[in-house]
């Protein structure tokens, strides 16, 4: 009887040293899988292909989970927040305070010490200016903890881009643009005498308006008063703002601008562009892609907004064109970590790059831009945004301004009656503020 009761113990601890055995192997087994939600259309097909190669290299498998419109993904990015249902990795498309909100509701992991990491690689890798789109300096006004919370895997400047073949029927040098705001308007003259349509964009969004405008407050009054009166302590009745107006004024009157620019969407003023309809258009760097698939053989180039001023230099918007945020609740946040590193190191960046057609945000692989991407991703150092600011308007002031900017295109308003108007709003909704 002992000897069966031995024979039955020795069978259990075998049993049970067995069982742990395989539990530990089916843990060690066990796949690591990374979700990624994200809304661009256009890099699925290039994202799913670095995810193979990310699993045939670390047996680490990425989901790339495509969500689109870009409103749609907000909303469905937004419901997972408040569910604590997010993926391992997302992107928040939205102003920096809601990019603050999800910080401060626990959403995004501070990547700061993985960028710091080995004599700080990382950080190091990306464009500044593009890194400082997802970064929180010290002492910001949302009270975020000093740090990156994102790291961006493309970068846009925003520019004009003009028409080589139609430079040349109006005996322009194809080669040398216009850069100063005088040029212009005599190349606007010329579009006028000769019937073609000067400029377009997607004015009809009035936020590609508002950044023109901003290009021209920069470089009129500089960066020191453009945000002085964002802070309400230089008023929109100021001349210089007056002078930023009348820009809209001049380039209407000369012909530099496009019939019906003002209730233009951007996807049709592509198509007028990448067509030959038009001499210049205002764009994003993403257009190098949009025009390579309506039309390989355009020539054109891209060149800065000319300048009205000698006074300060031109400012472009520009900066992470999209980034990537870890999930701070992630089960694998390490190994999700990993994959962000591996996918926005030099390799990848430059794959994507050549497939997209989107300036990377690795300026390790800046050497293997082509073309006209090249020439929007030169101009990085003279870029800014809303986002590095730390600063925003009031939306119903910016609204004015914009819409105040359309009325000066189509001759309702003058840019003196424009500034009257946007600056009561600004007072207006500043005595709110106090109150």
């Amino acid at each position: 009887m002992k000897s069966f009761l031995r024979y039955c113990l020795a069978a259990l601890l075998i049993f049970g040293i067995s069982a742990l055995y395989g539990c530990a192997s089916k843990q060690e087994n066990k796949t690591v899988i990374i979700n990624i939600w994200h809304w661009m259309t256009d890099r699925q097909a290039a994202f799913k292909e670095l995810a193979a190669r990310y699993e045939a290299k670390t047996g680490v498998k990425v989901n790339f989970e495509l969500y689109a419109p870009s409103d749609a993904y907000t909303q469905k990015v937004r419901a997972a927040a408040q569910g604590n249902n997010l993926p391992d990795i997302f992107g928040v498309l939205a102003e920096k305070k809601d990019f603050a909100s999800f910080i401060k509701a626990g959403h995004i992991l501070d990547l700061t010490p993985y960028m710091d990491a080995v004599d700080g690689k990382w950080r190091s890798s990306f464009f500044a200016k593009a890194l400082a789109v997802n970064e929180f300096p010290e002492g910001n006004s949302y009270g975020i903890k000093p740090g990156v919370y994102g790291a961006p895997i493309d970068i846009t400047t925003i520019q004009m881009v003009y028409n080589k073949g139609l430079f040349k029927e109006l005996g322009l040098n194809p080669d040398n643009p216009p850069s100063i705001f005088d040029e212009l308007l005599k190349i606007g003259r010329k579009i006028k005498a000769n019937n073609m349509q000067g400029l377009v964009s997607g004015w009809a969004e009035v936020w590609m308006i508002d950044c023109l405008a901003n290009n021209y407050a920069f470089n009129i009054m500089g960066e020191e008063k453009v945000l002085d009166t964002l802070r309400g302590k230089v008023s929109y009745n100021d001349p210089d703002w007056v002078k930023v107006f009348s820009v809209f004024k001049e380039m209407r009157d000369s012909g530099v601008l496009a019939s019906g620019i003002v209730t233009m969407i951007n996807k049709t003023a592509e198509q007028l562009f990448a067509n030959g309809k038009a001499v210049f258009a205002f764009n994003g760097s993403w257009c190098v892609n949009v025009y390579k698939g309506m039309n390989p053989d355009l020539e054109y180039a891209a060149m800065l907004p000319p300048k009205a001023s000698d006074k300060y230099p031109m400012a472009i918007w520009g900066g992470a064109g999209s980034s990537f945020m870890v999930n701070a609740r992630s089960q694998n946040k390490e190994e999700t970590v990993k994959f962000l590193k591996w996918f926005t190191d030099k390799e990848q960046q430059a794959y994507l790059s050549g497939v997209t057609q989107n300036i990377p945000a690795n300026k390790d692989c800046l050497g293997s831009i082509p073309g006209t991407l090249a020439q929007f991703a030169d101009d990085m150092e003279l870029t800014t945004h809303p986002n590095i600011w730390g600063i925003w308007e009031f939306p119903v002031v910016t609204e004015a301004l914009d819409k105040g900017i359309q009325s000066i295109i189509i001759g309702e308003k003058s840019p003196e009656q424009v500034a009257s108007e946007v600056a009561k709003i600004k007072e207006r909704e500043m005595a709110k503020k106090k109150n």
